[in-house]
C-alpha cells in the first residue's frame, strides 16, 4: 500500500475525523486504489496515531460507503461498479437540481456569490487545458459541483453531498480515457454558470441532468473497459 502523505494539522478537530477527511483525499485522489486492502498496523504507523482514532475513521469512511469491510479479510476501498454509477449520478443528479431551484428562489445577493466562487473555479478550470492536468480539472469538476450545492445554504444537503462528491471523484478520475476534450468539460460547466447567472430555470435544469447523464455514459463504458480487480 502506498504511504499517505503525513496528516495534516488537527485545528480543534477530533483526530478520528482528521484520520478520516486525510484518507477520503488519499482515496479519490488515487494514492490508495479501489480494492486495495488498508492495513491497520501499517497506517497507523505511517500516520503515526494509535488504532482508536483510525478504527473510528475506517468506520466513519464505510458508513460513507468508500471503504467496505469484509468479515474475517479487513477493510478495502470500495470498487465502483456500473450500478453505483448510475445511483450515485441520480442522486447527484437530485441534489444539485434541487439546490438550483432553492438557489434561483434565494436573494440576488446569494445568487451573485454563488456565481461568483463558480466563476474562479470555471477560471481555474481553463488554466488546466493547456497543461492537461486531468487530476486536477477532477478536483475542480467537484469543487464546482459542491460550490452550487453550498450556494443554497442548507447544511444537510451539503452533508449529504460531500459523500457523493468523493465516490464521483473516485469515478472521474477514470474519465480521462473516454472524455479527453477539457475545452468541452469547461464549457458545460460555464454554461451551468451562465444559465444561473441568467436565472433560465429551466435551461438550468436540463443543463445539469445533461451534464450527470453525459457522465454516466462516459463513467459506464470506461468500466466496460476496464479489468476487474479479479481479472489483474
Amino acid at each position: 500500500m502506498a504511504a499517505p502523505e503525513g496528516l495534516p494539522a488537527l485545528e480543534g478537530r477530533p483526530t478520528a475525523q482528521v484520520i478520516a477527511d486525510h484518507l477520503r483525499e488519499q482515496i479519490v485522489q488515487g494514492s490508495i486504489r479501489p480494492g486495495q486492502q488498508l492495513n491497520e498496523s501499517l497506517l497507523a504507523n505511517q500516520l503515526n496515531t494509535s488504532r482508536g482514532p483510525l478504527r473510528e475513521a475506517l468506520q466513519r469512511l464505510s458508513q460513507e460507503g468508500i471503504l467496505i469491510s469484509r468479515r474475517n479479510y479487513g477493510v478495502f476501498v470500495k470498487e465502483v461498479e456500473t450500478h453505483d454509477l448510475r445511483e450515485i449520478y441520480a442522486v447527484r443528479e437530485s441534489i444539485e437540481c434541487a439546490a438550483a431551484t432553492r438557489l434561483l428562489d434565494s436573494s440576488p445577493k446569494q445568487i451573485k456569490d454563488t456565481c461568483g466562487v463558480l466563476k474562479e473555479i470555471v477560471g481555474e478550470m481553463a488554466k488546466q487545458v493547456a497543461g492537461s492536468d486531468w487530476q486536477t480539472m477532477a478536483g475542480l469538476d467537484m469543487q464546482f459541483h459542491s460550490a452550487l450545492v453550498a450556494g443554497m445554504g442548507n447544511s444537510r444537503f451539503i452533508r449529504i453531498y460531500k459523500t457523493l462528491a468523493a465516490e464521483s471523484r473516485m469515478c472521474i478520475f477514470d474519465l480521462e480515457v473516454f472524455y479527453p476534450r477539457m475545452d468541452v468539460l469547461v464549457q458545460e460547466h460555464q454554461n451551468i454558470l451562465d444559465l444561473l447567472k441568467a436565472g433560465d430555470r429551466n435551461g438550468l435544469l436540463m443543463a445539469i441532468k445533461r451534464h450527470m447523464q453525459k457522465a454516466v455514459e462516459d463513467l459506464t463504458a470506461t468500466q466496460q473497459e476496464k479489468p476487474s480487480a479479479s481479472d489483474v
